[in-house]
Parts: C-alpha cells; structure tokens; sequence
C-alpha cells in the first residue's frame, strides 16, 4: 500500500493537510499501529482516545520516530498542535480506521475464510470449543480465537493475546496467518469491547452466537442499554447477500432476546435455543446432571437425539445447545453435531474437576450470573449430607457494582463462603472484600472466612472440607497469574489446589 490509496479505506476521511499527501503520494507504508512506541519509518500512527491515555498526546513522538502518515480525531482536531511535514487525516473514529487500516494492510483476511462470532457475558469460551471440535470432526480447517489465545489446526498450543478479542491490528494479522496456513473457518469469541471499538470491523461474520448477557463490564459501558446495544452489533452488522446466506443464534431464555432477535437484518436465519422455553428451534427434555456430565433429549428441527456430555452444569447445557444450533446452521448433521459434542472432555478452568474427596471445581465465574450458574450446578451434585464450600473474590479496577451481588449470591447458595482476592490490580484488596461482604444478610463467622491470600484461603477451605463437600474456586478459571499491583504474579488455581491436595495427602500418609 502507497500513502496516495491510504484515504481510499478510510470511512469519512479528511486530510487535513492534503498538500502534503500530494507530494508525498508513493511513500511506502508498511504498518499501522496506535502505540507510539511501536512506530517506525513507514508506519501510519492512529491516535486513539482511552479513558487513562490519549493517543493524540503521543503525535509528536510518532513523527519523531519515522510515521508516514497520522490519523486523528475531527473532534479533536482544533486542539491539537500537528506535527509538521507529516500527512494526517482527521476521521469520525480512530477506532474504526485502525480496523480498516489493518484489514486493508492483510489484503481483508477476515472476508475470505468462513468465520463464526460468539458473543455474550458468560460461556463464549465453552460454546467457541465445541464449535470448533464439530467443524474439526467434519475434517475442516479451524482457526479459534478467544480468551485462552489464539490456536489454529496446526498450531494445537494457545498464543496468548492479551484480549478476549485482540485489538484490530493483531485481530488482522492473526487472520491473515490463519488463511495462509490453509485454515478455512475461524470460530472467534467477540467480546463487547471489541463491538464498541470495530476491532471486528472488516470480519465477515457468517453466524453470530449470543450465549446469554448479565451485568458485567459497567465499569466501560456504564449501563445495561449500553452494554447490551454494544454485543448487538455482532447481530445488526451481519452482512446478507443472495450469495451470501447468514445465520443468528440466539439464546431465547435470556431476558435480551426480543433485542437481539430486533437487532438481526432481513433475509438472517434465525435459531433459537434455550431449556425453558417451549418455543425454541433447539431445546431439551429429561435433563440429567452428575459430577461427571450432564445427559438430556435435545429436540430440533432436524430431529430428536440423546445427548450424554461430559461437561457438568446446567450452563454446560446451554453451551451445548448454542454449539449445536450453530452446527446446524454452518450445515453440519444433528448426528454429527451430537457426536462431537460428546467427545469434548471439558474445557480449562470450565466446571473443571480437579481434585475428588472432596471434589475441588476450578470455574471462571467472575460475574454474578456466572457465580450463580457454577454454585447453583455444584448444588445439584452435592450429596445431601454435605456441603457446597465457595471460594471466590472480585477483581480489582472493574465492575464495583457486581461486588455485592456476588457477595448475596454466594450467602444465599453456598454452605460455606471463602471471600478472598481475585486479580486485585491496583485496588485494596480489603475494600475489594468489604465491597464484597456488604451484599451479604448476615455475616455469620462458623460459615464465612475471610482471607485475602488467594493461596491460604484455599487451602483453608479444602483443610474444613470433609470428603463428600464440594469445592468450588471461582474467579480465575484458566488463569495461570494474578495481578497485585503492578506486579504479576503466577498463580494458577488448579495447581494450588492440587499441589495442596497432595501435600496433605504424603503427610497423611507418614
């Protein structure tokens, strides 16, 4: 790409200094980035507005360090000393053109393969994976992106990304790697972020999965309406042509449905999914659920199967059903998609059982909804003469609001609540806690610990726990660190558990 075709991919350019453009017109531009520290002799800088920093304060820098053009803000326009002899475009949303930049740059990967969108507060990480596993039984070539990595058929090891959704100018490359290695489906979680700020922009969506949608993230999307209107565009964005049949999957038992439904354009196929609601295209009857799984009829417009997971949970449930009404819709037989959906031995830090007598669950329930999910699937495994035993805690510069409701939730489900640290970041980890008790009735001191050494806290809940109670750690799932300050640490729930586990085990043992 020439700096003269730079303006052709941009929504609403302007060029503010268009002499410069004209004389300039076959620079080379070999990059694009929004981090100053990043840019090099042939690399277009676009500043981006962020709640801590602002990428228009970093304009000067760029042009120090070799930028061949930079794009800003009209808004921001007026206010800001431009650097001289370098080409800048003033767009409506830098955001935007970083996306469209990037895309462009990759030669638009993200049109030329099959890709498939899962959005929603909880379960994109599960639904993602047993879509993935039907296609890959189908002997297709998938790529999967999310908050484990980044993966592709061949590459089975994650790459971190640092997202749930990467940012647009590694969402691009990662693309168009994919593409080169053969990869013909990409199956990617699209978190609200990335909808609010086009990281998926470019992205050809052929089916959009909505899991469910509960608070979280208020601490961006300051409200519901908000939140909810930013998952939605992965639905109202979905591009139909005659050529090109698209497909929304939709979990008819959230309370967002109707506007998700609303959101989808004319001529997008509908599948609907959900345990509770009779009049979905995907449901269940005679469900059943163990330590071990889950077994239930699934009903569907292809027919009826006998579905036996091993995924544990009534959550595990709906995953399923938003993979198989996704399998569905990408074409794949109900036999097959049931065949695949079987197969999966689980999903790291998911209702991962990792220890027995007691059994010890690590979840990534981070949220309220997903706390009570994952509390109220224990319950259903836990005998009788025994007790439900949650260790959880909240994370810090996020989210104040969900603190309480986790803390109410926790008192009303559990037996026995461990509060303690999650990821506490630059946050005390004591008012982190306090945030958290205030949403309990009664704190009850035989039934409550508190303890914000993520470590010792668990270790105390499996030193109480008798060999028929039920563990579960909630908060950090796959996580392998924590963050305390500005420090990060590794920490890895599943090994302190089993670590612990062990030890007691030898000294038992002597």
């Amino acid at each position: 790409m020439k700096l003269t075709d730079l303006s052709q991919y941009l929504s609403e350019p302007k060029r503010v200094t268009p002499d410069l453009f004209t004389r300039q017109a076959e620079q080379p531009i070999d990059g694009v980035t929004s981090d100053s520290r990043q840019v090099k002799a042939g690399t277009v800088f676009v500043a981006l507005g962020g709640s801590r920093t602002d990428g228009h304060q970093f304009l000067q820098s760029a042009a120090q360090q070799g930028a061949v053009a930079l794009i800003i803000e009209q808004d921001r326009q007026s206010g800001l000393s431009l650097p001289a002899n370098i080409p800048v475009i003033a767009v409506p949303n830098t955001y935007r053109a970083l996306a469209e930049v990037s895309a462009a740059l990759h030669d638009f990967p993200g049109r030329k393969m099959r890709l498939v969108g899962v959005t929603g507060t909880n379960g994109k990480t599960t639904v993602t994976h047993l879509i993935e596993q039907m296609l890959a039984d189908q002997g297709e070539k998938v790529g999967l992106i999310g908050t484990l990595g980044q993966k592709t058929s061949k590459r089975q090891a994650y790459d971190s990304t640092g997202h749930t959704t990467p940012m647009a100018t590694e969402l691009q490359e990662i693309l168009h790697e994919m593409k080169d290695e053969g990869n013909d489906y990409v199956v990617m979680e699209v978190s609200s972020h990335a909808l609010d700020q086009y990281r998926v922009h470019h992205c050809d969506f052929e089916v959009a999965v909505l899991t469910n949608l509960t608070q979280d993230h208020l601490d961006y999307h300051k409200t519901m309406e908000n939140y909810w209107k930013a998952k939605a565009l992965l639905f109202s964005r979905l591009e139909v042509a005659p050529d090109k049949p698209r497909a929304a999957v939709i979990n008819l038992d959230s309370d967002y449905a109707r506007e998700f439904i609303a959101a989808c354009p004319e001529g997008v196929t509908l599948y609907t999914y959900g345990i509770h609601s009779p009049d979905a295209n995907v449901r269940i009857e005679n469900a059943d659920y163990s330590i071990a799984g889950s077994s239930f009829t699934v009903v569907t417009p292809a027919g009826k199967a006998q579905v036996k997971l091993k995924l544990g949970g009534q959550f595990s449930v709906y995953n399923a059903l938003a993979a198989l009404a996704s399998g569905l819709a990408l074409g794949i037989s109900l036999e097959a998609c049931v065949k695949s959906l079987e197969r999966v031995p689980g999903i790291r830090g998911r209702f991962e059982v990792v220890s027995e007598k007691p059994y010890v669950i690590v979840d990534y329930a981070h949220t309220p909804d997903g706390l009570e999910n994952v509390l109220n699937a224990a319950r259903v495994v836990t005998p009788k003469d025994a007790r439900l035993i949650a260790v959880f805690g909240c994370g810090g510069d996020r989210d104040a609001t969900k603190r309480p409701k986790m803390g109410g939730i926790a008192e009303r489900l559990a037996d026995v609540l461990v509060i303690t640290s999650d990821n506490p970041r630059t946050e005390d980890p004591q008012q982190i806690i306090t945030d958290v008790i205030s949403g309990i009735q009664r704190f009850d001191s035989a039934r409550m610990i508190v303890d914000a050494d993520r470590q010792a806290a668990i270790h105390q809940a499996i030193d109480l726990a008798q060999p028929n109670d039920i563990i579960v750690v909630a908060g950090k799932g796959h996580e392998d660190y924590q963050i305390l300050g500005d420090r990060t640490i590794h920490f890895d729930d599943r090994e302190v558990v089993q670590d612990y586990v062990k030890q007691k085990r030898e000294l038992s043992s002597v």
